[in-house]
């Protein structure tokens, strides 16, 4: 029963969402019957059917001239964003003023959203991760993004929608919601080992590690010899942030997965789950691992050389970059998490940009943000300064010299063809707070038996889908 009060109380939001939506008042739309047309001939008389005239919804609706975008990029990140906005702003033919607003972390903005579904209180723009966006959708919250996308005056060109990775376009497509396609994907990140190659070298390795059995040898070699050009004391192999995504990717990388699509349920308890938690466990046990103590405690201890490996997103190189530049200034690049299968599976996530459901012309004005958000040359420029990837494949082959003057993000880049995904199903937000205390708890008692407890968590985050995917409409 840990935490479900949180995870019932955003149900019966959502339910409230749900009767809420059911009372509105919806346009019916209006359809021509075909016509039938008297063809008279000598003969006979004959009753030629017609086609009716297509209607083109989207005809008399004039774009909204002031819409919001809710956003969770601060410092440099949101100064770069302001200026994309300020260029659709002045450059877009239909008089659209977009404001950008910070709303917080993704978890702050997905709380702000669940009271407000189905009210016009709702940013005509939200950024949310493919799960929040499915909570949403519980309360049929969010416009269906296939109404405009083919349309042949405001839609992309097969073309254009060809141009996205296959993969990222069709992530925003939700098969338990009849195919809809609710957000589309501006970027998208990668969990990655980050390795002191300068420190390896000095331990008698080549390079980073491939397999579990080489992470651990290396992890303990590094905690008990210290790195020569370290800024700091101490010495540590590896450390592991309590986080579902760190989960997830060791779940991955011992070649599993923590949720089967065919039948649409969790398996935290999965034999690649278990086999993770056992090896952290194992390297926890050896003292050549422990918890992240503090935000960005890796990184920084990363950056002063006290620390060989950690695992995060790929989305956090500049930020090593910066670590290492300030402290051990030591060689150092990315690789991909060690597998116990010989191949990589990688996690790859991002958040999506979607429209709640709220009139025709703010809707239709948000779309049109969408488009010019994630038009090529727009997604190059935010790639080059975020260091996030492109979701188009025309922009990756315009970024060559990019590429040669930032190797770990080649690199990373370059292991996007092995990617996995999270489970982008309602609820899991609260089976996240689950997995992370279930995570904690088994590292920081090795005693505890995994596949008991990861059989508990499963019970419970089956539990948590249950009650979620009760509400669809």
């Amino acid at each position: 029963m840990r935490r479900k009060l949180v995870w019932v109380f955003a149900v019966l939001i959502i339910m409230s969402m749900v009767l809420g939506a059911c009372k509105k008042t919806e346009t019916p739309v209006v359809t021509e019957e075909p016509t039938k047309e008297v063809v008279a001939t000598e003969e006979k008389t004959e009753v030629v059917a017609t086609e009716a005239p297509v209607v083109d919804a989207w005809a008399g609706v004039e774009p909204a001239k002031e819409i919001v975008f809710w956003h969770q990029h601060s410092g440099s990140r949101e100064e770069e964003l302001l200026k994309i906005v300020d260029e659709f702003n002045k450059t877009n033919e239909y008089g659209i003023t977009l404001t950008a607003e910070y709303a917080g972390g993704y978890g702050d903005i997905f709380t702000k959203m669940l009271p407000i579904l189905n009210t016009m209180d709702v940013p005509d723009i939200v950024v949310g991760y493919q799960n929040q966006v499915a909570t949403y959708q519980l309360a049929d919250a969010m416009f269906d993004l296939n109404e405009l996308m083919n349309h042949p005056t405001y839609g992309m060109t097969a073309e254009e929608q060809a141009d996205f990775f296959p993969g990222f376009f069709a992530q925003d497509v939700f098969t338990m919601f009849d195919g809809k396609r609710l957000a589309l994907p501006p970027n998208r990140s990668m969990e990655v080992l980050y390795y002191n190659q300068s420190w390896l070298e000095e331990l008698g390795f080549s390079g980073p590690p491939t397999t579990p059995e080489e992470f651990k040898e290396m992890a303990c070699a590094a905690t008990a010899t210290p790195y020569s050009g370290a800024t700091a004391e101490g010495s540590l192999g590896y450390q592991l942030s309590i986080d579902t995504s760190r989960f997830a990717s060791w779940a991955f990388a011992f070649g599993g997965d923590i949720f089967d699509y065919t039948t649409n349920q969790f398996t935290t308890d999965s034999p690649a789950a278990i086999a993770s938690m056992e090896f952290l466990q194992d390297l926890f046990e050896a003292g050549c691992g422990r918890i992240v103590s503090e935000n960005y405690g890796d990184q920084t201890d990363f950056g002063n050389g006290t620390l060989l490996f950690t695992v995060g997103s790929s989305s956090g190189l500049p930020y090593y970059g910066s670590a290492v530049s300030a402290g051990a200034g030591h060689e150092w690049s990315v690789a991909a998490l060690p597998s116990a299968t010989g191949t990589p599976k990688q996690n790859v996530y991002g958040a999506s940009v979607g429209i709640p459901k709220t009139t025709p012309e703010r809707e239709l004005a948000a779309w049109i943000f969408l488009k010019f958000y994630t038009r090529p040359d727009i997604q190059a420029q935010w790639a080059k300064f975020s260091l996030y990837f492109p979701t188009r494949a025309s922009v990756a082959d315009e970024m060559e010299a990019f590429f040669l003057a930032n190797k770990p993000y080649k690199t990373a880049f370059d292991l996007l063809q092995y990617g996995a995904f999270e489970p982008p199903v309602p609820g899991y937000d609260f089976v996240r707070d689950e997995i992370e205390l279930t995570m904690a708890a088994l590292v920081d008692d090795t005693t505890l038996d995994v596949a008991t407890e990861l059989a508990t968590l499963n019970g419970i985050a089956n539990e948590i889908l249950a009650d979620q995917m009760s509400q669809v409409p």
